[in-house]
């Protein structure tokens, strides 16, 4: 037997025993009311994300490769879109996907001053690299029931300092991203999608994601889909796929695969800045970036995991169906969450807010729910800017921020994700149900 052969034998073996192996260490365990947890998320996966993760250690390329690549063309092709380069976090998708559009390569690149609009009832993620990149954020509040800002409230912020729009589809739900889209083309705005929550969610019939200049998306477990780590930022420029990978990959000038020399073809035969003629193009630096890269062993998980996406989705969305239909009949009590008009969300999770006037608060029935096993969130940081890391900061607020306010005393959200099934499902909604009726 040749080592081609043997190897091939001794691989079938392992895979053999990382099947059984899984098929103990997780195996599903049933459901017991006031005993079991009912999470808010979680990672859902079997033994094809375990075998395929032990395939790829095997052939122990540690860092971006062969994975990421198989992974990027199933992304690609799912939302249409020509470029997705992996990195290790959803927060450094948005951190290269902003600081892309700082580089001097870009025409009406971002600058020092400028003004973003984004929402104040989000994730820090989102906002964090404004002012990274020394830019001004602009806060512009949310429409209780969808959490989104509608686009008359971006559009109304508008300034001469105006010059790109960042936000997140809130808990999958999409924006009026059409319009945002237009009012960006006539203003020439750069226009970024944190699809982070949203892989799947359609607008107009259109995947959200691929009507921005860039989008981003988060691989967490708890999201959409995991690697564990991971994110992907996405883009259909090429222009802007080069600076995306610059800043991805520590500012370098080069643009050659993990493993790959000279793709240039004329690696020593570049003068760029101040250097000698014939410096190394692969150790040329045009921007002030970062090492963001994703590993392939995280890749190979996400690979299998696209396979899954759609069986994803579709839980989320029957999830969210049921609690609606609950909490639609509590309206003496709540406010539902409800989809933008137009769009079908690939939910991230059932967004309630308990009525002012109310005779219990929110965090009387979270502490209630918590207490009885069931996960819950608030959403996120509330109103952003009584965070204490943005207290001296510089940005401007647009109109008054009240709905931010309600959201950061009386909202919170619950799971929708594929790993809860009816059962659960049915044990959350009749503990919110026994608590009202106390």
């Amino acid at each position: 037997m040749n080592n081609e052969s043997k190897l091939k034998e001794i691989e079938k073996k392992i895979q053999d025993l990382v099947e059984e192996h899984s098929l103990i260490k997780h195996k599903k365990h049933d459901f017991i009311p006031e005993i079991s947890t009912v999470p808010i998320n979680g990672r859902v996966f079997d033994s094809s994300e375990i075998k395929e993760l032990v395939k790829a250690s095997l052939d122990f390329w540690l860092t971006d490769g062969e994975y990421s690549e198989m992974f990027s063309e199933k992304m690609s092709k799912f939302l249409d879109m020509k470029h997705v380069r992996i990195v290790n976090s959803g927060s450094s998708a948005n951190l290269v996907a902003l600081s892309s559009l700082t580089s001097s390569k870009i025409k009406n690149n971002l600058v020092e001053g400028d003004e973003v609009i984004t929402s104040a009832v989000g994730f820090p993620t989102t906002v964090n690299p404004i002012f990274q990149n020394n830019l001004t954020p602009v806060f512009v509040d949310s429409e209780l029931g969808t959490y989104n800002p509608t686009a008359d409230m971006i559009i109304d912020s508008y300034s001469d300092k105006t010059k790109a729009i960042f936000l997140a589809h809130t808990l999958g739900n999409p924006l009026e991203i059409e319009k945002l889209k237009d009012f960006c083309d006539e203003k020439n705005l750069w226009l970024l999608e944190d699809n982070c929550d949203a892989l799947g969610s359609k607008y107009n019939g259109r995947l959200t994601g691929t009507f921005g200049n860039i989008s981003t998306l988060s691989f967490y477990p708890a999201h959409h889909i995991t690697m564990g780590e991971g994110g992907a930022v996405i883009t259909n420029s090429n222009k802007l796929k080069l600076s995306i990978d610059s800043f991805r990959d520590w500012g370098r000038d080069c643009w050659c695969k993990s493993g790959h020399d000279d793709t240039c073809n004329k690696r020593f035969d570049w003068q760029l800045g101040d250097l000698p003629y014939g410096y190394d193009h692969k150790f040329t630096y045009s921007n002030i970036g970062y090492n963001l890269k994703a590993t392939d062993l995280q890749a190979s998980i996400g690979y299998v995991q696209m396979d899954k996406l759609s069986s994803f989705i579709k839980a989320r969305k029957n999830n969210w169906k049921k609690i609606n239909k609950f909490i639609e009949s509590k309206q003496d009590y709540f406010i539902p969450h409800q989809p933008t008009s137009n769009s079908e969300p690939s939910w991230f999770g059932y967004a309630i807010t308990v009525k002012e006037g109310t005779k219990f608060s929110r965090d009387d029935l979270v502490k209630y729910l918590n207490e009885n096993r069931v996960a819950t969130r608030l959403m996120f940081g509330g109103n952003l800017i009584k965070q204490p890391a943005y207290k001296g900061k510089n940005f401007r607020v647009h109109g008054n921020l009240n709905n931010a306010d309600t959201v950061m005393n009386s909202t919170f959200w619950i799971g929708v994700y594929p790993g809860l099934n009816d059962e659960m499902i049915d044990y959350v909604l009749n503990k919110i149900d026994t608590f009202i009726k106390t």
